[in-house]
């Protein structure tokens, strides 16, 4: 559907709870019948063991869409073909309970260091693993007890993008003390969130300053000026096939294509971010944002729903128009976002200190990454050595590298 170019403050709406987003579990031992599989995610491609992940996926602890079936097959299916990438399942009598993909790492930040990484790509937001509500320590000890039974050559095990609240940080945090296990946070990043009671134009008035909404009202008359502006939303699966294509075309163009890093530099991203799109659409959890001059998208966006958060995947606009700032007249109409009853949070999903979307969101949401020591006591007692000369070399870094072979 089509509607005018602003798009009117919702009503007032009930939505969920804001602090804390998920209360933490209490703990629980472990349900009998529960154990830890470890197989090649090649196990997991095919329509009964589809079903079973997104039925975890409801009954998540924490929502992650980039680690639901609809995301992670396609993401596997294009970027890791030799099948390197295994999966960690908690079963509970058969039933699945818990996911995290993992990789063995032969280095880390450029030094010959192997280690365990929970598996992410350039292309996944968040490493948070998915596991069923109540059950959060319980996969936190099995899945360290199966690295201490079993750690190769691998000196720790890392996770990347990690929310440093929640309840899996909670029983994380708490598996570790009790079994005495080293736990560093080894990088902290804060990034964009939306997160407000506030309605949208409320919301715009407390974020920018006057002469800035003045600013975005100029550019947007001078816009219309040039044609019929329009904004559509759609939450359907209808045209998802055109709507990528224009997606990927307009990201493309942008200086994505020129670095080489939009979707559509290699036919396999391209590929994915096509059925991952069509995925999340079939099941009800993608929004589609578009703003459009004479009917051609001049900005988009995709957002993933897995309420109670939204994450705002991949925007991209038209650099022609550049002195319009289309990018931020669409993020004004994502605020949108506010009045969604089933919405308490929209991850921005973007790096840390964005030009763009810090200066429009203001809340920020804690991401960062852990390393914990596994295996005996001698493994561990270098792991801290290792550890603590990371934690200090971060300190004095403020963006520091992606570590090797982890993607």
């Amino acid at each position: 559907m089509a509607s005018s170019a602003r798009i009117p403050a919702p009503q007032a709406q009930p939505r969920p709870a804001l602090a804390p987003l998920l209360p933490a579990r209490a703990d629980r031992r472990a349900p009998a019948g529960t154990r830890l599989v470890e197989g090649a995610w090649r196990e997991l491609d095919h329509p009964d063991a589809v079903r079973a992940w997104d039925a975890l996926a409801a009954r998540a602890a924490e929502p992650n869409p980039f680690l639901e079936p609809w995301y992670l097959l396609p993401a596997l299916h294009a970027l890791d073909p030799l099948g390197t990438v295994r999966i960690l399942r908690l079963e509970v009598d058969g039933d699945l309970a818990g996911l995290l993909p993992v990789r063995a790492a032969p280095r880390y930040y450029g030094r010959p260091i192997p280690h365990v990484a929970g598996w992410l790509h350039p292309n996944a937001f968040l490493g948070i693993p998915l596991v069923a509500r109540g059950l959060e320590t319980a996969f936190w000890r099995a899945c360290l007890a199966r690295a201490d039974a079993a750690p190769g050559l691998a000196l720790f095990l890392h996770l990347a993008q990690m929310p440093l609240s929640g309840p899996l940080h909670d029983a994380l945090h708490q598996v570790c003390a009790e079994q005495g296990r080293p736990l560093a946070l080894v990088h902290r990043e804060q990034r964009a969130m939306l997160q407000s009671h506030l309605a949208p134009e409320a919301y715009l008035a407390a974020a920018l300053s006057g002469k800035k909404r003045k600013e975005l009202r100029r550019q947007h008359a001078r816009l219309s000026e040039l044609g019929r502006l329009t904004v559509e939303r759609r939450d359907d699966a209808e045209d998802i096939p055109g709507w990528c294509s224009r997606f990927l075309d307009l990201e493309l163009a942008g200086w994505k294509g020129r670095a080489g890093s939009a979707l559509a530099a290699s036919p396999a991203t391209a590929t994915m971010f096509r059925h991952a799109v069509a995925g999340a659409a079939a099941r009800g959890r993608l929004e589609r944002l578009s703003l459009l001059l004479d009917g051609r998208p001049i900005a988009m966006l995709a957002s993933f729903l897995a309420p109670p958060v939204a994450f705002s995947f991949k925007t991209a606009f038209d650099e022609r128009y550049a002195r319009f700032s289309p990018g931020v007249l669409l993020q004004r109409e994502n605020l949108a976002m506010l009045g969604r009853a089933d919405i308490a949070l929209t991850d921005s999903c973007a790096a840390a200190d964005h030009p763009m979307i810090d200066h429009i969101w203001r809340e920020r949401r804690p991401i960062g990454r852990y390393s914990i020591g596994i295996g005996g006591a001698a493994r561990r007692l270098l792991f801290r050595q290792l550890a603590r000369a990371e934690v200090a070399r971060s300190a004095t870094s403020r963006t520091p590298p992606d570590p090797d072979d982890t993607a």
